[in-house]
């Protein structure tokens, strides 16, 4: 027998052959007796498709991966030099791919993670280019107490994004998941809420959202800027509290998964705890992701929005919803605002910044962003403002130039401020900074009572009673200001002491109306550089 000649080349002869990979792992399919490749009978059944849950991918990555095609995202390869008559037209048409909802928010850094991922990178990105019909996007808001507070402010900034860029927004306020409490992230079961608390401070948490969506289309909003979406605040009492049992077992219970609710982190950090996990809170999850599809059947939602603590509950919402009614949808999560100490800023962990004002003042609010540090003000002015990113840029540019002056701090706090408090509050807290670190008489002087009020929380402050031929002495000790003795004494005479922003060095000078004591009855004590004391008189 002749023997066959070889057809690799020289260099090709010790390379296997090229062999094309298996597209799916697994178990190699076995022929069907009687069925063969084009012959009679009906075509065998594609292979199943995998159970793997899908993952959810991060929004940097999925910028990059989008880059690589032009479109809503705005990153593109460098192209080559355009003609210069075409440049104009090159660099306008940029411009509005660069307009990307999802693409300017991965810059700021505000979207954190997208899931799914193949189908977020596949579809999301065309649904939310400009120009096309407005999508409807939610976030929930459990009324765990009768304030927002600033943990709370990226989520509503993101839905505030998603409305400037013309979508519809829904904001929901749980006042039916808030008696069953949400274990994510939590070591121990929450408190039972009354019924009756609850509905209070669903009321209050519907008025603190009301108010950021209302300072938003008055302050930040131009009316010739294009069509801002349409806001609509829910309460999800309105159907869970209607919503029988054994209807809600079995319609939307049977659709989700022990093994994939088991799964979850927070579920698992519980069941592991000394405590464990209660039934109310293992179905905490299911009744979230009946709002979505809820919300997706009633309102057209498709997106879900939440802090990153919130990923495992957005997976249980995308798996109703897509099991029930076979449509796509997707969640984005927000970063969480954590304390210096990493500490995730809020109620339970008892560091929380109230937005509003009987909890935390406009002054309050203010300092708070004013004292942040160099490292992270940056940051802070992409994810709490709505400034450009050039202008930031250059806000921090002037900062390296003149660090002393806290710029972006300020900038932060002036526009953080305005969307919580509006124009007016800003103004109070400008005002209640001024009397009480620059020592600005004009300032303390136009200060309301609610606003002395205010600054009281903030400082010591003592309520006297203006004796005839009292003196500055007398008002240091009675205001337990200085020690008694003569170490007191000296305090005053060595130029330690100022009342309203002028030093005294005699503790004999008798305090004079309009001098020592402003016009609203008000003084402000100084002692040493940084101990402020607010005084006051009663019965002028």
């Amino acid at each position: 027998m002749q023997r066959r000649r070889s057809r690799h080349t020289p260099l090709q002869k010790h390379q296997p052959p090229f062999r094309a990979p298996r597209t799916r792992p697994g178990p190699r399919r076995l022929p069907v007796p009687g069925r063969f490749r084009g012959g009679p009978g009906p075509r065998p059944r594609p292979p199943r498709r995998s159970r793997r849950a899908p993952r959810a991918m991060a929004a940097p990555a999925l910028c990059r991966r989008c880059g690589r095609a032009a479109g809503p995202w705005g990153l593109r390869r460098a192209p080559l030099p355009p003609h210069p008559r075409r440049r104009a037209h090159e660099q306008a048409r940029r411009a509005r791919g660069a307009a990307g909802l999802l693409a300017a928010q991965c810059e700021r850094g505000l979207f954190q993670e997208v899931f799914p991922a193949q189908s977020a990178e596949e579809q999301l990105p065309a649904l939310l280019q400009p120009g096309r019909p407005p999508l409807a996007a939610y976030c929930g808001f459990d009324p765990t107490a009768d304030s927002l507070h600033v943990g709370h402010l990226l989520p509503v900034m993101a839905l505030l994004h998603f409305q400037r860029a013309g979508h519809d927004v829904i904001a929901v306020v749980g006042g039916a998941t808030a008696r069953l409490g949400d274990p994510s992230g939590r070591e121990r079961a929450r408190e039972a809420l009354p019924a009756g608390r609850v509905r209070a401070q669903a009321r209050a948490l519907r008025a603190g959202l009301e108010r950021l969506f209302g300072n938003h289309r008055e302050l930040f909003w131009e009316p010739g800027a294009g069509r801002l979406g349409r806001a609509t605040l829910l309460d999800n009492a309105r159907w869970l509290g209607r919503e029988p049992l054994l209807r809600f077992l079995g319609g939307a219970g049977g659709r989700l998964r022990m093994g994939t609710l088991l799964s979850r982190q927070s579920c698992q950090a519980r069941l592991h705890s000394a405590e464990g996990m209660s039934l109310a809170e293992f179905l905490y999850p299911a009744l979230q992701a009946y709002d979505f599809l809820h919300l997706h059947r009633h309102h057209g939602c498709r997106i879900q929005l939440g802090g990153h603590d919130q990923m495992g509950n957005i997976m249980s919402g995308y798996e109703l919803v897509t099991k029930m009614t076979g449509a796509d949808v997707f969640g984005i999560t927000v970063p969480l605002i954590t304390s210096t100490s990493g500490d995730k800023l809020g109620k339970t962990a008892g560091n929380a910044v109230w937005l509003n004002r009987d909890k935390t003042s406009p002054f309050e609010l203010y300092q708070f962003f004013v004292r942040q540090q160099d490292n992270i003000v940056e940051k802070y002015l992409k994810l709490f403002t709505f400034l450009p990113l050039a202008e930031i840029a250059h806000i921090m540019e002037m900062h390296a130039k003149e660090p002393e002056k806290w710029g972006p701090q300020k900038r932060l706090a002036a526009e953080v401020t305005k969307l919580v408090h509006g124009r007016e509050g800003l103004e109070s807290a400008k005002r209640c900074t001024k009397a009480l670190y620059y020592s600005s008489v004009e300032a303390l002087e136009e200060m309301s009572d609610q606003e002395l009020q205010e600054l009281f929380r903030q400082t010591t402050s003592a309520e006297l009673m203006l004796e005839p031929g009292m003196t500055v002495l007398d008002l240091c000790r009675k205001a337990n200001a200085i020690p008694d003795g003569p170490s007191g004494y000296r305090k005053i005479t060595d130029g330690g002491v100022s009342i309203n922003g002028n030093r005294v060095t005699n503790p004999e000078t008798v305090l004079i109306l309009g001098q020592h004591i402003l016009k609203n009855g008000v003084s402000l004590l100084r002692v040493g550089k940084k101990n402020y004391y607010i005084i006051k008189w009663l019965q002028l």
